[in-house]
């Protein structure tokens, strides 16, 4: 197919040499133009700059480590990394993107003035027009013109000297007020432009989940005597996790905390807290935080303490006062005596999410609380892992939660984390509590969510949180999470924390008294008791930090569990001497008597070292406990590998462990990983003073293994865990670099770890790639490699030199890399080797593949680099070495898997190169250093083969891996943004070439094309959107005014000079060679774009868009707001509107592809190769046609552009036209070939249909089916009329038009839902506010683009020199003007359009009436139309235009007649076609032209004013006509009347008569009323043929109405008028574009249609048989196929739907009553749709006249009993109004229904109607049947129905009265009839047939046919005269009898089972009748049998008449 097909770039294609840039720039300077040195000032020499940027600390000061001590290097590192400032390479100036400029636009558009729409403007509502007194005056047609005030005339209509200066003064208008941003107006493109911008990241910042206040307002007991404390934590029941550190408070009155003086030195204000901050990052509906109260040691169980809890009440206080009293004082001695120790008490439990929950509950209804559970994710979420769990709860926005807790006793064989975890399951599980003791009393909380600012806010390492609180209230704390899983945040900030857990003592074995155990736990810096350090963090309002602490007691338990959690601050350095010391206690709660010593008695000690290896001990331990004393330098060993000691150390229970413990690290600076560890340490003994061998962990290393040892631990890197990994990611990077950078001379040797470190920095970026948890961005980008880059990375320091000490010595070039080039092109070969061997047989070389040549050609100019390998050491401080230049050797040098990475995340090394480079740049003095020679040659060639290896890759991808697409365009655009970068650091001469290189490399691929331009226009986008790119495209330089012409001498200025230089414009519209190579990257883009409008949607749409805003970013850009500067600008892109134009056919909106000349059918397929050919030029538009054609052919139209795109490219169009310098497109369009000239006006006609404003009322839904009904029917008109050659069609041929097209062009404006804003599709979601902004931007934006249009139109009718080809061109010009008055306009931009159109009518007005008929007729019809306009300021103006148009017709043209015919008909047809015409608007507007006629000296001596006055009162007269109609606007039939007594009244004017005709078929059809709109359609072809058959005597044409009978006899009213009256060649008479054979097949085809909406299939038939011979004759056979296709449809049609037909139902009207005027006495009949009730049309009606006259004046008479107007009131009768409405069925004689015999026969063509009225002799309607009378009224119309109404006067009016037995005759001929039909049917339906029956054999109906039988058959009547009706029944009967038996043994077939009885039923009164009738039907008259002698010859007439006129004799 025509898009896939490998693309061999053509010429046109290949990217070109580009200019050297920075040497043009050198040359220019020094010819030192001033003007272009103010330009070049601009173009700033280095607008990278690399920054220092201040970290930001939230506490007050930077958590560090303490002074004074010496750290170890790694910690060091840490710190500083922790602390340093970010390193950040800015842009000095900002990047031009959209969302600045937004900004901008938002606040000009703020100042934007309402343009007034005619839309937009209220009209007077029906009401007022309805308003019968205020129209009583209007309504005669005689009313006086001269009585009304005219409108404000137009200043200075007739007074220009020249047309010059007419011309002048209408631009000065039209230039001023203009709005200067033409993009500001149009709503930016969806943000789908993201590819070109670099998100910047994050900062990095301290991870905090979702945080929650948590205050305590009060623990209250029903008894208070002694202090208790609490801690609360948060779980993870469903992780079994303790998800945060402990929280230490109380809410101890002073004098509780009196009882403790004793033990409390001082309290610190940081232990006060009440409140606590916790952090969650993973929340989840199973986090409980958990409440512990303990109190102070005492004796007894926990239980045995809290009785007098449980049993003393509060409101027993006074009884209990002594109690009380005396356990108070109790307390106090155990406080005085224990205070020191604790004991577990109580504890609560809350959910934390129900509590929330239950705030969201109560506060639904509540408007404040703001939507708490919208989804937000974590506040730094990096991971999408949880996203699904996290987004369902959402702590913030809350309303505080208060949960009032129960408080649970705790039990003391349950303490341990196990319990609780089981214990939190029982209670989420039975949801009520388990078996628990209940505590009488409460616990009060606060949950809330955390404001923006917490004063007086602690960190976990108490350093106060900013901002600081100035009073002193209670701190709040932020408490520690321990997150439940992973996060991956890099370290931030110091910390060094340690968490001791101890978990339990196992004493049970031991014969001891010990029950009552604690331990104390001290953290020791030595072996003496004073090294105890205070780094141990105290509890609630004590000291801030403890040298020891004390465990809670378990009383009388000898294993007891723990609880407890110890928080230490860690040393920043840690030495062997570090350890923990557990002292284990018995303590004596009962005093004893003579007892005064210590409370404690010594169990035993036990201890553990911090460092195990140099590494911190973590994780759960088991010690042994030593009895006695602790042995000399114990803390050396851990207590299991004490070495023997003399004396032996005596352990408890034979050293076995008995204490178990846990230890938990929160560290920045400790790794806990072995691999980092062995990685940090390895690396710091390169840097440090180290002594050999190392101690890495359990191993020593000596010096020679060393180096193996440091590559093990980089490559092992990898294998470190993911979160370590990140969270020293910054460190573990840093490495790296160094390592890249600086050799080490390891045992004398010089180690490289260059490679195996570039190759470990690759594994690292590709895990963190892959990793599933971490974030990336939208162009893929790793998050936390991204942060990296832009905050943390910088050159690694090396300036240092490191002397070390032991062989390890720093090698004397350490600043070199000892890697040399040569070494790295080996490696590059044996790469390209080990890809080439061949896989069975490693020694045979393979065949090259494609690609691997394209590599090793790449890689083999690496080869010819001169090694300089040794250099002398004096030249050592020449060359400053760049981490750079080393990183681009290791990317071009890679190998295999990590080359693949290198390529594959290639953004990340470009980011690094850019990062170094800058900070290498920003060192260099950039005066002294040209900017080519910043770089060695040696790296730029190394820059060079990593572009062109990137852009293979991608390439390779493209071919071979088309799933790995996103990849690969996720390459590119990081390779553009490194281009983009190096534009501002590197010579752009140079990067400009690898632009080159990119572009021809990507087109030698065999790649899909679109795909293809699709990379290629990404690539562009992002290097267009630099900040420079104007000066990089050199815009300056580009000539931004028409060149003077080159005088050769001063008199002659001879005409090759002339045409040189026309030439020189046109080219200056050309993508030529020389534009290619001096603006490049434009002519890359603009290329690009040209061969992208050949493709599929996306790829074009990809395409505009780029350009689109790159346009958009200039017109909004501060800098280029200057006139001259835009004109500069625009001058860059002329050749853009060359490609427009050419493009033309894309932006087609009727879906077709041009004109007749691009049928696909008439153009053979031509072969790709030339399709590509052609591609390649996209300026030679036949190919491009031919183009179109060949997807055509392929059945492709993909590459039409969709209303949106099409928009965009007009867009830059317009805003290039509105910018370029007006001469230069002046002198541009005076060269132009006719054919683009035309090309061009039909484009300004699209860009007006495009932009075309969709008024306010679009912002409220409006039904849009409605809308898209009338725009197909239109262009279905417009398609039919326009389709073929008629008068019209040949008059755009001689203007060298071409009409198919304009046909399409002028429904550009009815498919209005293509040009739709985007806006709309999110209408109902927006406010009134925004609706009102958008209506006023996009009205200014349809006035400026239209005024837009209208410069450029002037500038081509002010180039044209009178003598050329003027008519053409202005012609097509006022084809343009026309079609922007069709469309919705502004007041502003109409004035001005007027104003041409009046220089028009000035310079050009004879022309225009001769040549250009048709067009005036629409002008005429568009001015008309603008002077009934409701805004004064358009009527003043349509009101000069058209007195212009009559007075310049009637004096320079004298054919003011044919103006006077075409004013009179666009009256009518406006009057007509639209139903809110404002009639008063248009007579001041007739007054107003009078105005100008009377004031127009000038012509006052001549027939003008006079001739002027009698068409005014003309067109007064037909107005007045209108008004009437506007009265009935809600009385259809009435107002159907009306248009059709128009329409007659235009008998003699056959123009008008068609135009009426017209006017009432589309009111018909918007009635749905299609057949009387078929018909009026069907009158007007007639009309047209009756003229047509006057002008020519053609065979297959109609012979005037007379061939149309068929159809409809009432046809032959169109027969013409006698030729004397009017003769059809008569100037200005049947000119309109129906009078010809096309308008003639238009008409009927499109009553053909209109007949088959009304479903009269057969009619359609007759239509066709008068089309098909025109048709022939033109031998037109694509609409011979068509017209047989629809027939053949009409056909089968009639056979499927048959019977089901619904035709019309019909009613008579009479009206009575002088209140109805006209219709007063006068009888109709109405047709109405197929299913009518009588009820139905008698509501209409009554509801319509009774809002006319008044309930009380209105009588309905629904019966067929004749009103009697004597018999009316004589005092009523004005009051009394009567319709009287009967429902009449169509009429036949015998002999008509021998012809109609089909459905559709009996119902179309009727003119008589019947109603019968059923009365007695005695005067009721009804009585016993041989009395009941039967009178049938026939009446006759006027015309047949179907017709041109839908109602018809009744001319005659028959009546005939039926005996009872005829009508007993009657009803069983009836019910026989109906029994044959229902018995007979093809399918036969049981339920008809069973309710038939029923009527007939059932003998219980009343009057059923037994009855009737017994009344007329009984016995022979005496009267002879009704032998004949007797004997005529009882035949009936006999026949009625026999249908019965049928139908009830028919009725046997169709049953059912369950039916059997009621069939049996049916047979038995059927026979039971048969028996009852048969003596009746035996017996006969034997006066009727005799022989007759004379046969008596019947009338042709039934018998019905002869017998009734006897029956009325006999009655007289």
């Amino acid at each position: 197919s025509f898009e896939t097909f490998i693309f061999k770039s053509p010429q046109a294609y290949e990217a070109v040499e580009p200019v050297d840039l920075d040497e043009f720039l050198m040359s220019q300077l020094r010819s030192g133009d001033a003007e272009l040195m103010q330009e070049l000032g601009e173009f700033p020499d280095d607008d990278l700059g690399v920054e220092l940027m201040e970290r930001e600390c939230r506490t007050l000061r930077p958590s560090v480590p303490e002074e004074g001590v010496e750290l170890d290097p790694h910690v060091r590192d840490c710190v500083q990394s922790y602390t340093q400032p970010w390193l950040v390479v800015s842009r000095r100036s900002i990047p031009r993107h959209h969302f600045l400029s937004l900004l901008r636009r938002t606040e000009a558009i703020r100042l934007l003035q309402r343009q007034t729409f005619e839309s937009d403007e209220k009209s007077p509502s029906l009401a007022e027009l309805c308003d019968d007194t205020a129209r009583t005056t209007l309504t005669s047609s005689d009313f006086n013109l001269r009585a009304l005030q005219p409108d404000r005339r137009v200043e200075n209509l007739l007074r220009f000297s020249s047309p010059e200066e007419l011309d002048r003064f209408n631009l000065e208008a039209r230039s001023s007020n203009r709005y200067g941003e033409l993009f500001g107006l149009y709503p930016p493109t969806d943000e789908e432009d993201a590819v070109a911008i670099r998100p910047i990241p994050d900062c990095p910042k301290e991870h905090f989940g979702q945080r929650i206040l948590v205050r305590c307002q009060a623990i209250k007991f029903d008894i208070e005597i002694e202090p208790l404390f609490a801690t609360m934590a948060l779980y993870d029941l469903k992780e079994k996790k303790k998800i945060s550190e402990n929280f230490h408070f109380d809410i101890n009155t002073d004098q509780m905390k009196g009882f403790l003086r004793a033990h409390t030195p001082h309290t610190d204000a940081s232990t006060l807290a009440r409140s606590a901050i916790f952090s969650i990052s993973y929340p989840s509906p199973d986090i409980y935080l958990v409440i512990k109260i303990e109190k102070v040691l005492q004796q007894g169980e926990i239980g045995d303490c809290a009785e007098p809890y449980m049993v003393l009440k509060e409101s027993d206080a006074a009884k209990n006062r002594e109690k009380l009293e005396k356990l108070k004082n109790q307390a106090e001695g155990f406080c005085q005596r224990l205070g020191r120790y604790r004991m577990p008490f109580a504890f609560a439990t809350v959910n934390i999410m129900s509590a929330i929950n239950s705030t969201l509950e109560r506060d639904t209804s509540d408007t404040d609380s703001k939507g708490t559970m919208e989804k937000k994710g974590l506040p730094r979420r990096n991971s999408d892992r949880f996203s699904m769990m996290e987004d369902n709860y959402i702590l913030s926005g809350f309303k505080p939660a208060v949960p009032m807790c129960t408080i649970i006793k705790q039990e003391g064989e349950r303490l341990s984390d196990e319990d609780l975890f089981k214990f939190l399951a029982d209670i989420k599980r039975s949801s009520g509590q388990r078996r628990v003791k209940i505590i009488p009393g409460y616990l009060k909380l606060e949950v809330s969510p955390v404001p923006e600012t917490v004063p007086g806010c602690l960190s976990p390492e108490l350093i106060p949180v900013k901002p600081v609180s100035e009073k002193n209230p209670r701190p709040v704390k932020e408490v520690l999470e321990f997150p439940s899983s992973e996060v991956y945040v890099p370290h931030n900030i110091y910390r060094n924390l340690l968490y001791v857990y101890p978990l339990r003592l196992n004493l049970t074995n031991r014969l001891t008294s010990a029950r009552n155990i604690t331990v104390k736990i001290q953290f020791m810096s030595g072996e003496d008791p004073s090294c105890a350090m205070p780094v141990i963090f105290g509890k609630s309002s004590g000291p801030e930090f403890l040298r020891e602490v004390y465990t809670p007691v378990t009383y009388h338990n000898r294993s007891p569990d723990f609880y407890d959690e110890i928080k230490i601050c860690l040393p920043a350095r840690l030495t062997e001497k570090h350890h923990l010391l557990l002292t284990f206690y018995h303590i004596s709660c009962q005093q004893k008597q003579n007892q005064t010593g210590s409370v404690e008695s010594l169990i035993g000690y036990s201890w553990l070292p911090m460092l195990n290896n140099d590494r911190l001990q973590t994780g759960q331990q088991c010690l042994p406990i030593i009895l006695d004393k602790l042995p000399v330098n114990y803390s050396l060993h851990s207590p299991e590998k004490l070495p023997a000691q003399v004396p032996p150390a005596k352990w408890m229970e034979n050293h076995k462990g008995l204490f178990n413990l846990e230890l938990q690290a929160v560290s920045s600076v400790q790794t806990q990983d072995s691999h980092l560890e062995r990685f940090f340490t390895l690396c710091h003994a390169l840097e440090g003073k180290t002594m050999f061998p190392i101690r890495v962990g359990d191993e020593k290393i000596s010096e020679n293994m060393f180096e193996h040892e440091l590559k093990l631990s980089i490559i092992s890197l990898s294998s470190s865990g993911l979160e370590p990994l990140v969270l020293f990611l910054h460190q573990v990077l840093d490495k790296l670099f160094r390592l890249i950078m600086q050799p080490m001379v390891i045992a004398g040797q010089t180690a490289n770890l260059a490679q195996i470190a570039f190759e470990s920095v690759v594994s690292v970026v590709n895990s963190l790639h892959n990793s599933q948890e971490l974030a990336k961005d939208h162009q893929g980008r790793n998050c936390l490699l991204a942060t990296y880059l832009y905050f943390v990375f910088r050159l690694p320091d090396t300036q240092h030199e490191i002397h070390t000490t032991g062989g390890l010595m720093a090698h004397p070039e350490s600043r070199y890399s000892t890697l040399t080039r040569a070494t790295a092109t080996t490696v590059g070969f044996m790469l390209l080797q080990s890809r080439i061997r061949s896989s069975s047989n490693p020694d045979i070389p393979a065949p090259q593949s494609p690609d691997d040549t394209e590599v090793t050609n790449i890689l083999g100019k690496v080869h010819t680099h001169k090694c300089n390998v040794i250099r002398g050491l004096d030249k050592i401080h020449e060359f400053e070495f760049k981490f750079e230049l080393e990183l681009a050797l290791q990317m071009v040098v890679s190998t295999g898997v990590c080359r693949e990475y290198v390529y594959k995340y290639a953004w990340f090394f470009f980011e690094l190169l850019v990062k170094s480079m800058s900070q290498h740049v920003s060192q260099l003095d950039k005066k002294a250093v040209p900017r080519r020679n910043r770089f060695s040659d040696r790296f730029k060639d190394d820059i060079t083969t990593i572009v062109n290896v990137v852009t293979a890759e991608i390439g390779n991808i493209l071919v071979k891996q088309q799933k790995e697409l996103e990849q690969a365009e996720k390459v590119n655009i990081s390779l553009a943004f490194f281009l983009y970068d190096l534009m501002s650091l590197m010579d752009r001469g140079f990067v400009f070439q690898l632009v080159k290189n990119y572009c021809n490399q990507m087109a030698a691929k065999s790649v899909n094309i679109s795909t293809l331009i699709s990379m290629r226009l990404e690539f562009l986008r992002v290097l267009c959107s630099h900040e420079h790119y104007l000066n990089l495209s050199l815009f300056f330089s580009s000539p931004a005014s028409a060149p003077a012409s080159p005088s050769l001498s001063t008199s002659s200025q001879n005409s090759s000079s002339c045409s040189f230089q026309d030439n020189k414009i046109a080219a200056m519209f050309d993508l030529s060679q020389d534009f290619k190579q001096r603006h490049y990257l434009t002519g890359l883009l603009l290329t690009e774009l040209s061969t992208a409008l050949d493709m599929e949607g996306r790829v074009q749409q990809k395409a505009i868009s780029a350009t689109y805003s790159l346009l958009c970013a200039h017109d909004l850009d501060q800098r280029c707001s200057r006139p001259e500067v835009k004109a500069k600008i625009a001058a860059l892109y002329l050749p853009l509107v060359g490609i427009i134009i050419d493009s033309i056919n894309y932006l087609d909106f009727t879906g077709k592809s041009g004109g007749p000349e691009e049928d696909p059918d008439s153009i053979t397929p031509i072969n790709q190769s030339v399709a590509m050919a052609i591609a390649g030029n996209p300026f030679n538009t036949l190919a491009r046609n031919a183009l179109v054609s060949v997807a055509s052919v392929a059945g492709k139209t993909t590459n039409m552009l969709t209303a949106e795109t099409s928009r965009n490219l007009l867009m830059c169009f317009l805003w290039i036209i509105k910018n370029a310098d007006q001469n230069l497109v002046q002198r541009w369009t005076v060269d132009m070939p006719s054919s683009q000239l035309n090309r061009l006006l039909e484009l300004l006609t699209i860009c007006i249909s495009c932009f075309e404003y969709r008024g306010k009322q679009s912002s409220d839904k409006v039904s849009t089916q409605a809308l898209q009904k009338s725009q197909q029917a239109k262009a279905r008109l417009e398609e039919a009329l326009l389709g073929g050659i008629g008068a019209r069609g040949q008059m755009m041929k001689r203007v060298g038009g071409n009409d198919r097209t304009l046909g399409q062009r002028e429904n550009l404006r009815w498919r209005k839902d293509l040009t739709q804003w985007r806006q709309t599709n999110d209408r109902q979601d927006k406010s009134k506010a925004e609706l009102d902004q958008e209506a006023i931007i996009s009205g200014n934006l349809a006035t400026e683009t239209n005024l837009i249009v209208l410069d450029l139109l002037e500038m081509i009718v002010q180039a044209v020199p009178l003598a050329d080809c003027k008519d053409n061109v202005v012609g097509g010009v006022l084809r343009v003007l026309l079609h922007s008055l069709t469309c919705n306009q502004s007041s502003t931009f109409l004035s001005h359009c007027f104003s041409t159109l009046r220089a028009l009518i000035v310079k050009f007005g004879e022309l225009l009436f001769e040549e250009e008929a048709e067009q005036c007729a629409d002008l005429c019809q568009k001015v008309l139309h603008y002077c009934s306009s409701c805004v004064d300021g358009n009527r003043s103006q349509a009101c000069a235009t058209l007195y212009l148009i009559m007075r310049y017709s009637y004096s320079s043209a004298s054919n003011f007649s044919r103006v006077k015919m075409q004013v009179t008909m666009s009256l009518a047809s406006l009057v007509g076609k639209s139903s809110d015409i404002h009639e008063e608007h248009l007579r001041r507007s007739f007054r107003t032209i009078l105005a100008y006629a009377e004031e127009d000296t000038e012509m006052q001596s001549t027939q003008l004013p006079s001739q002027v006055d009698e068409l005014l009162r003309n067109l007064n007269s037909i107005l007045s006509d209108t008004v009437k109609m506007k009265e009935f606007q809600k009385d259809p039939e009435m107002l159907m009347d009306l248009m059709y007594r128009i329409a007659k009244g235009y008998q003699t004017s056959p123009d008008l008569r068609l135009t009426w005709l017209q006017n009432m078929a589309e009111k018909h059809s918007s009635r749905k009323c299609f057949t009387e709109s078929a018909m009026c359609l069907v009158h007007a072809a007639a009309l047209v043929a009756e003229y047509l058959s006057m002008l020519e005597d053609h065979k297959y044409l109609p012979v005037g109405s007379v061939t149309f009978q068929n159809i409809s006899p009432n046809v032959l009213e169109e027969s013409a008028v006698s030729d004397d009256i009017l003769s059809p060649d008569e100037d200005g008479v049947c000119s309109g574009r129906y009078f010809t054979e096309n308008g003639l097949v238009g008409l009927l085809e499109q009553a053909a249609e209109l007949f088959s909406n009304g479903g009269l299939y057969e009619a359609v038939n007759e239509v066709y048989k008068v089309i098909v011979p025109i048709l022939e004759a033109h031998r037109d056979f694509r609409k011979l196929t068509s017209t047989h296709d629809k027939l053949q449809r009409a056909f089968e049609n009639i056979i499927q739907k048959g019977h089901k037909r619904m035709f019309g139902t019909y009613f008579r009207v009479g009206f009575y009553g002088s209140k109805f005027g006209d219709l007063d006495e006068q009888e109709f009949i109405y047709k109405e749709p197929g299913i009518t009730h009588l009820p139905e049309i008698s509501h209409r009606l009554e509801n319509f006249y009774s809002q006319c006259f008044g309930d009380e004046v209105l009588e309905m008479i629904k019966d067929s009993t004749p009103v009697d107007r004597k018999k009316l009131n004589p005092n009523k009768v004005l009051l009394i109004n009567m319709t009287c409405i009967t429902f009449v069925e169509p009429f036949f004689d015998d002999y008509e229904m021998k012809d109609r015999l089909t459905n559709f026969e009996k119902n179309f063509n009727l003119r008589r109607f019947m109603y019968t009225t059923p009365f007695t002799k005695s005067g009721r309607p009804r009585g016993e049947l041989n009395e009941q009378y039967k009178r049938k009224t026939i009446l006759t119309t006027m015309h047949a129905f179907p017709y041109i109404k839908t109602r018809i006067n009744v001319i005659q009016k028959e009546e005939f009265d039926l005996t009872p037995i005829e009508v007993a005759i009657e009803d069983m001929q009836k019910k026989t009839r109906e029994l044959a039909e229902a018995t007979h049917r093809e399918k036969p339906d049981a339920v008809m047939l069973q309710m038939v029956l029923q009527g007939s054999v059932t003998a219980t109906v009343n009057q059923g046919p037994l009855e009737v039988a017994q009344v007329f058959l009984n016995e022979i009547p005496a009267d002879p005269k009704l032998f004949r009706h007797h004997n005529k029944l009882r035949l009936c009967f006999k026949e009625f009898i026999l249908r019965c038996g049928e139908a009830v043994e028919k009725n046997k077939q169709l049953i059912t089972p369950d039916q059997k009885e009621y069939q049996q039923e049916m047979k038995k009164n059927y026979n039971k009748l048969r028996e009852n009738l048969r003596p009746m039907l035996e017996r006969k008259i034997p006066e009727l049998y005799k022989p007759i002698i004379k046969p008596r010859i019947e009338n042709r007439d039934s018998f019905k008449r002869h017998s009734l006129r006897r029956t009325q004799d006999e009655n007289s």
